[in-house]
């Protein structure tokens, strides 16, 4: 007497697909805490149809839980607080994630950062060197960069645009019959050393200015993003320049603007009469200074929204192919007391 098919198990299946039991019962109940990559959800349901495997018990129920999301900033807590750009796109994330339901799992670079495979997408926040992306991509299929352009590595990601940003300023300068422009721009570096970021706003600025015969390297200094370096600069560009000092300058954002502002100051010249000035960013401290700041305002709120609703897409994908996107919020320059009309 022949005896009975012997029905396939996930024993089976796993051994054919080459992962774990527990891998494949969670891929097949769906569970969407667990981050798994594309290629092994296809080798496990290719091994279960191949095996004819059918689910056992009847009154297997669906869990519901509310989707996790791992905001990973480049930053420390201390430096957050001391940049508002980074902090109004943290903010956004946040708010926008927790309207969806998302329950939010907030790390730092120095934070383990497995916590961060455990959720159901990442969203990283800040600029990160090409091991550090091709590190944090490891953690999840699911994974958007903000603020940092890593289409090149694969990556789909959110960032403003720069180029236009400054060809506007450039424009306003133009418009006002400025022709000797200078800049303070800022200088930074990857959290783990391993890479100096060039600013892609001086990378615009010296283009452009390039192309007209317009740009001059001795009005351009390089420092980092904080007022006190701002303030350091245009002191030494007001050492190095005396009487042949820029119509106007630009800045790389609203904090070196502020302590440009209070250099020029301590030397009696005059915003805008004397020098122009028109910086980025267009955070709180543009309207709290005097002259209040023209500045390239920067969609924070709308770059955060579109973060989570690029993941969020993803995530509710039932045939998610993962081609990465480069998204770029446009920006606007806002013009107030700070330069010639």
């Amino acid at each position: 007497m022949e005896g009975c098919a012997r029905m396939a198990t996930i024993k089976d299946i796993a051994h054919l697909a080459k992962v774990s039991s527990a891998t494949v019962s969670r891929v097949l109940n769906h569970d969407s805490s667990m981050s798994v990559g594309t290629e092994t959800k296809e080798r496990i349901f290719n091994a279960a149809h191949q095996l004819n495997y059918k689910k056992t018990g009847s009154r297997a129920t669906k869990k519901t839980t509310k989707k996790t999301l791992a905001i990973i900033e480049w930053y420390t807590e201390q430096q957050e607080l001391n940049d508002r750009y980074y902090f109004s796109l943290r903010e956004s994330i946040e708010k926008k994630a927790q309207e969806l339901g998302y329950r939010i799992t907030r790390l730092f670079h120095t934070d383990p950062l497995e916590r961060a495979a455990a959720c159901d997408g990442i969203l990283a926040l800040g600029k990160f060197s090409t091991p550090q992306i091709q590190e944090l991509g490891q953690l999840s299929d699911h994974i958007i960069f903000v603020d940092c352009d890593t289409l090149f590595a694969g990556y789909s990601c959110v960032v403003p645009d720069f180029e236009n940003g400054v060809t506007t300023v450039l424009a306003q300068f133009e418009k006002a019959g400025l022709k000797k422009i200078g800049m303070l721009a800022g200088e930074e570096h990857t959290s783990d050393q391993e890479e100096s970021l060039l600013d892609p706003r001086f990378l615009a600025f010296k283009k452009l200015l390039t192309t007209q015969k317009k740009y001059n390297s001795r009005y351009v200094y390089v420092g980092d993003f904080t007022m006190d370096a701002g303030y350091q600069m245009m002191q030494q560009a007001l050492a190095d320049l005396k009487n042949d000092l820029p119509e106007a300058f630009f800045m790389a954002n609203d904090s070196l603007a502020v302590g440009a502002l209070r250099a020029l100051q301590e030397k009696n010249i005059k915003v805008p009469e004397d020098i122009s000035v028109i910086s980025f960013n267009d955070s709180s401290l543009a309207g709290f200074v005097y002259p209040k700041l023209s500045s390239v305002h920067v969609p924070t709120k709308q770059m955060g929204i579109t973060a989570v609703k690029l993941l969020t897409a993803q995530l509710s994908s039932s045939n998610f192919e993962n081609v990465p996107k480069k998204i770029t919020c446009g920006v606007r320059l806002v013009v107030r007391d700070s330069s010639q009309n």
